[in-house]
């Protein structure tokens, strides 16, 4: 369906002048991919900061253990409220100023939490954390941006490497909790603000580097300047609405298959007497999972298929929850089924994220992006509030044994997309797609 991508394109791009330059595309991607790859960093270090201590100061300043789970639920909603205007706004005026209001209103949040601790106001810090959520938008719009110029055959590998640069931020962000500590202390702000101030300082670098770095704009280059190649038809043609709904549906059921069972872990293993040293070495091991061998099912999507690296993913899962299920009271198999967990996300996650960009092309790719991560986090929110209901109902390997029901669904969907629709598992160079005409 998809003509192999030639070496270099160029591309005629618009300025003030009347002069017209040309551009070639492959050095932009690669600058591009670049500055998206810092912003995410810098993004994710904002992001670690304030995630792992939200918790801590929700609870502080409520004066309620109960209500420690708001620091979540509130940036899971931020994120998903943000996700269209944000795609909207990239449609109208272009990735750059699109990621970089996204980076502002992330510091803004950081800025309003430190308010809401100095007055000890637990709504102020509720709307914090829905004004922190937009910095998760802003990272999860960052891995499309990547694919606005990318050739057919290597939006998968340019997707997952901007993915995996996330890890840098979502590792070191919460280190700097203990520095941020005593920033605090020598400024005299609040206990647990120190991170927040951080996160200010992160957040306002990642829109400088958008704002700076990210020119020419990838999407009003590949939408002004050139057509889609000519595989990709009209600009702004989704090709196959039943697999569209399929790329979707697989990426927001395994988000939500991962934040149910992830979310309880820490539950379950305090009430089993697991120290925190331990279920820390455990969630980062499960952090690891997801981002660390992202360019790996990046480069699966591209050999093999979207859908195929898709189903691998859900294999995965299918290796992850029977082990946390019958190994509920061992810490290690808890460990091992959590990595599983977080490769399963990876693999669906990036393969998902990569055919939604080769089904939807032209002025129509940021909105419908922008719809797949709205749907995205609203599946992790609920699924997140459901686990809990769930770990008091059938407990923690019920809940795994439940979330196991999601990945069947998301197989049946392949099958059903596959044989109405025509997806191809095969996507090599020269044919790059992943739907046949």
């Amino acid at each position: 369906m998809t003509s192999s991508h030639p070496p270099k394109r160029a591309f005629a791009e618009p300025s003030a002048s009347t002069s017209t330059a040309t551009v070639d595309v492959v050095a932009v991607q690669r600058r591009t991919v670049w500055v998206l790859i810092a912003g995410q960093i810098l993004g994710g270090i904002g992001i670690g900061c304030t995630v792992s201590i939200g918790a801590v100061m929700a609870a502080n300043i409520s004066g309620s253990d109960a209500l420690s789970g708001t620091a979540t639920t509130l940036s899971t909603l931020g994120a998903a409220a943000s996700a269209i205007p944000l795609a909207r706004l990239a449609q109208r005026l272009g990735r750059r100023r699109a990621l970089t209001t996204g980076a502002l209103l992330a510091a803004m949040g950081s800025v309003v939490a430190i308010v809401a601790a100095w007055w000890s106001s637990f709504p102020l810090l509720l709307l914090a954390f829905a004004f922190l959520g937009v910095g998760t938008a802003v990272n999860l719009q960052a891995r499309f941006a990547a694919t606005d110029l990318a050739s057919p055959q290597h939006r998968g590998r340019d997707l997952s490497l901007v993915v995996w640069f996330t890890t840098i931020g979502a590792v070191l962000g919460p280190n700097l909790i203990g520095p941020g500590e005593a920033i605090a202390s020598t400024l005299q702000m609040p206990s647990l603000t120190g991170s927040f101030l951080i996160a200010v300082v992160a957040q306002l670098a990642a829109a400088t580097v958008y704002l700076v770095a990210l020119r020419p704009d990838p999407f009003l280059l590949s939408k002004s300047n050139a057509p889609e190649p000519a595989s990709e038809a009209a600009p702004g043609a989704i090709h196959g609405r039943g697999p569209l709904v399929f790329a979707i549906g697989s990426i927001a059921i395994s988000h939500a298959v991962m934040v149910s069972v992830m979310s309880m872990t820490p539950v379950h293993l305090i009430n089993h007497g697991v120290t925190l040293t331990i279920i820390g070495l455990t969630i980062s091991l499960h952090i690891a999972g997801m981002f660390a061998l992202s360019p790996v099912f990046g480069w699966l999507s591209d050999r093999v298929g979207r859908v195929t690296t898709i189903l691998i993913g859900q294999g995965l899962f299918a290796v992850s929850l029977p082990i946390v299920a019958l190994g509920e009271d061992d810490p290690v198999l808890v460990t091992v089924g959590l990595v599983f967990l977080g490769l399963g996300w990876s693999a669906a996650t990036v393969a998902g994220s990569a055919l939604v960009a080769d089904l939807a092309t032209g002025a129509a790719r940021p909105k419908i992006q922008g719809r797949t991560d709205l749907v995205m986090n609203l599946a992790g929110a609920a699924g997140g509030a459901a686990s809990g209901v769930a770990l008091v109902l059938i407990g923690y390997a019920g809940l795994a044994w439940a979330a196991g029901v999601l990945v069947l669904v998301v197989v049946a969907g392949s099958a059903v997309s596959r044989a109405g629709h025509q997806v191809s598992t095969e996507s090599v160079p020269g044919k790059g797609g992943a739907v046949e005409s």
